[in-house]
């Protein structure tokens, strides 16, 4: 098959470019043709919440990458649109997550769907937004509509998806692992690299800063007098996407300088080994959540997780198998907090090596395939 992903890709950085390159190597692997679209213009400097858009690390062996979509600029998305209908792909498989790309997206497909061969596959990571927007309904479903077939991620994003389209196929495959990382180390040997102390209990919190994500629980909850009696610490390992001040107080105003570990900075691919492999578990204390890309990194570095209650959370770690799970608020997270160290890590190690085993990028692959039938 001829297939082509489109989404984030190297020069941009983060969880989704990190996707959409392992996915294509899954695809080139298995035989398949496989590029990936990405764009010269993802986002305005003025909407970018966080320092660059783009990694310093090196491109990505063997793929073909083209950066060809300016988000914001209609002239460009025509070209583009028609390009790729003279291209004919036998399939396009679409990320979605965040309405803002619906507009420049949505025009594109319309036009590469014009040669009445090439099918779309959506892969939408969220179709209701964490942050809400004037005009998300209106750019979602004009997205929506260009798309023949969906797949989502969590039971979550299938149910917001049936809110606006409640006929066209769409499936439920669990986020492959993110095996891309290198393999897991000893605790001892990340901790040296990054200058933990060994003998620390280390609470791990990983990935960008924002609201929705809880992080503010998760300190209030380390200001439990329980918490603070038993040596535990918390790593905050990601860089700010919202104002850090309030954050930064918090920590002053609860007296825990000396028990928050700070490296808000982006962690780069090479780094994020040693961050995954140095704490005790891993906690997702999220207000709200469909899925979390953190969950198949935790997996894959066998690191037990403390989830909150929340979206998908719950039914990706089972609760006394692959990690806890805890209500969004400050007493019940301490209280797992509490609960894990009680158990230790050891209890976990076993249904996290079974659970991971349903994570293949084959699984996503086979799915995708599965969408495909000639026009």
């Amino acid at each position: 098959m001829r297939i082509l992903i489109i989404g984030p890709a190297h020069p941009l950085r983060g969880g989704l470019a990190t996707f959409n390159q392992r996915l294509a190597k899954e695809f080139l692997n298995e035989g398949h043709q496989c590029e990936i679209l990405s764009f010269s213009l993802q986002y305005p400097s003025i909407l970018f919440p966080g320092k660059t858009q783009f990694s310093d690390e090196p491109a990505p062996k063997n793929l073909i990458i083209r950066s060809l979509i300016n988000s914001i600029n209609p002239l460009n998305w025509l070209q583009v649109g028609q390009k790729l209908k003279a291209e004919r792909w036998d399939i396009i498989v679409v990320r979605f997550w965040i309405p803002f790309i619906g507009g420049s997206l949505g025009t594109i497909l319309r036009s590469a769907k014009g040669n009445r061969h090439t099918k779309v596959i959506c892969i939408a990571d969220n179709v209701i937004p964490h942050e809400k927007r004037k005009g998300d309904k209106l750019l979602t479903r004009f997205f929506l509509k260009s798309c023949d077939a969906f797949i989502t991620m969590s039971d979550k994003v299938l149910a917001d998806l049936r809110q606006f389209e409640k006929t066209k196929p769409a499936q439920l495959v669990q986020h492959p692992l993110y095996d891309t990382f290198g393999e897991r180390l000893s605790k001892g040997e990340a901790r040296k690299h990054l200058g933990i102390p060994q003998e620390d209990k280390i609470v791990l919190f990983f990935g960008f800063i924002r609201k929705y994500k809880g992080l503010d629980l998760l300190i209030q909850a380390m200001a439990d007098s329980r918490i603070k009696s038993q040596n535990i610490k918390l790593l905050i390992a990601g860089e700010f996407y919202e104002e850090e001040k309030p954050y930064l107080e918090a920590i002053q105003e609860l007296g825990l300088e000396d028990r928050i570990i700070l490296h808000t900075h982006f962690i780069p691919d090479s780094e994020v080994k040693y961050y995954l492999c140095s704490g005790d578990c891993i906690a997702q204390t999220y207000r709200n959540a469909t899925q979390s890309g953190v969950t198949p990194l935790a997996y894959h570095f066998e690191r037990p997780m403390i989830v909150t209650n929340v979206g998908g959370l719950p039914d990706l770690v089972p609760d006394k198998k692959s990690g806890l799970v805890c209500e969004p608020n400050p007493e019940s997270i301490a209280g797992a907090i509490l609960d894990f160290f009680q158990l230790g890590e050891d209890f976990f190690i076993p249904h996290l090596r079974e659970e991971k085993q349903k994570y293949s990028w084959s699984h996503l692959t086979t799915a995708i395939l599965d969408s495909f039938k000639p026009v």
